[in-house]
């Protein structure tokens, strides 16, 4: 991790983000479209600098190579967008295409082949998933000239009516994947396949500064208490290790640091090599993609990962909605049901952080409302895609905090792994597996408690 300074004092167009610098624990209460993009309250100013140059290479653009811009050029030559914030929309989350010429760049489809036996399983486990030979895996929908993108991503829906206690309705919405126009001949019949939606981007530090063995502590894979909870840790590969690691970041806590993320990023969504992944993400039978010029090696140098990295820790979390004395019993009864349903057995309110290579982020008490941990959220959230000790039910819980400024931030934003979900409650019907409990808890509600309850996620 970053331990030193970062500096650069070369001719770097600094793209700052918004006002409101601060010395509190987060960022102050903040409900515009910038809510997601001020530094963490206990940055020191002398880091202000770091957090700025991060900002600006995850913000501004790539191209392709050779180009004048040769600290940001070696685009593709297969990439899904080409800047971290056309994904992380200010800093925020992606959306679902909103019609059929709306383009899918905060959406990108993993791709793997399924474990077929025992041994194939162990090495799944060990390894991660088996990508598949002409397209890898991930399906990388954008080329530059010359080259064929790998496929073509349609979406159609299909809509399902949950029905209250109360007589009231809620219509969900099933999203459904097809990929066409394949560049590099017919994908394997049994395919896995599994949407992802960009996430957002606030307080990673702070997660990543949780130790290990309080989620160890947490975890209980077997239900040996007998709640219906049986959260645990995902164990994954890192790069340049031997041993599996604690996965914390991912929609399936696929990656174990933000440094690793952040470089996987790079490669998958945008086509660049870095030290963590030195080679072009070409397949061996992609030879216009093998063929095509590279931006340097890497292409992504390492004070550059090194500096979006220190910006991807320090993303404050904005400060909770204010109680006042008119939204004070609302709030009051909404976390009471919060608490009732038993959401806090995976949302976990409150913890302390631990050791962090970054000293303002230790010994802090935050509220992330989240274990971090794997949990089977039934088969109607599946995506049948293991991803090393997760199944294919299995997702890592989502961090609330913030969740009530997503549409200030980015109003098309949706919600869950793959976007399906328009709204918190629709995200909540949803649930099933070791949440179903909770799930019909909210079900049974009538309209005043389920409006209290939202209320109280949309001040978090």
């Amino acid at each position: 991790m970053l331990k030193g300074r970062i500096r650069y004092l070369s001719t770097i167009l600094l793209c700052c983000a918004a006002p409101g610098l601060n010395s509190s624990t987060t960022a102050p209460e903040n409900s515009n479209r910038h809510a997601y993009s001020q530094p963490d309250g206990q940055l020191p100013l002398s880091y202000k600098l770091d957090f700025h140059v991060g900002n600006s290479f995850f913000r501004n653009p790539w191209v392709s190579a050779p180009a004048t811009t040769s600290a940001r050029d070696g685009l593709g030559p297969l990439y899904n967008t080409n800047a971290c914030q056309n994904c992380h929309i200010r800093d925020g989350r992606g959306h679902l295409p909103q019609s059929i010429t709306d383009n899918s760049v905060s959406l990108l489809l993993r791709l793997s082949l399924p474990a077929k036996n025992a041994a194939e399983k162990n090495r799944q486990t060990q390894q991660g998933p088996q990508p598949i030979p002409a397209y890898g895996n991930q399906l990388q929908d954008f080329a530059l000239p010359g080259v064929p993108a790998e496929g073509r991503i349609t979406l159609s829906w299909s809509a399902l009516t949950v029905n209250f206690d109360d007589g009231e309705a809620i219509e969900l919405r099933r999203p459904s994947f097809e990929i066409s126009n394949l560049g590099y001949g017919t994908l394997p019949r049994d395919f896995e396949v599994s949407a992802r939606i960009a996430p957002p981007m606030i307080g990673l530090g702070l997660l990543a500064a949780i130790d290990e063995n309080t989620l160890q502590i947490w975890s209980d894979p077997k239900d040996l208490n007998g709640d219906g909870i049986s959260g645990k840790v995902n164990q994954v590969k890192t790069l340049g290790h031997d041993a599996l690691s604690t996965g914390r970041f991912g929609w399936k806590a696929g990656q174990p640091n933000l440094t690793q993320q952040n470089a996987a990023a790079f490669h998958g969504d945008m086509g660049l090599s870095s030290r963590l992944f030195p080679k072009q993400p070409c397949q061996a039978t992609q030879e216009q993609c093998l063929a095509m010029t590279h931006g340097g090696t890497p292409e992504v140098s390492d004070k550059i990962l090194d500096a979006v990295t220190f910006y991807t820790h320090n993303l404050a979390v904005p400060s909770p909605k204010r109680v006042t004395e008119k939204n004070k019993r609302t709030l009051k009864q909404g976390r009471a049901l919060f608490l009732k349903a038993g959401c806090q057995q995976c949302h976990k309110t409150s913890v302390f952080t631990g050791t962090s290579s970054m000293p303002w982020l230790e010994k802090r008490l935050i509220h992330p409302y989240t274990d971090l941990l794997l949990h089977n959220m039934g088969p109607e959230l599946a995506d049948g895609r293991a991803e090393f000790a997760a199944s294919g039910q299995e997702w890592r819980t989502a961090p609330l905090w913030g969740i009530g400024l997503t549409k200030a931030v980015e109003p098309q934003a949706t919600f869950l792994h793959d976007g399906r979900a328009r709204t918190l409650l629709e995200a909540i019907v949803w649930h099933g597996g070791e949440a179903q409990s909770a799930r019909d808890k909210v079900l049974s509600m009538d309209r005043a408690e389920r409006q209290a309850l939202i209320s109280f996620l949309h001040s978090l």
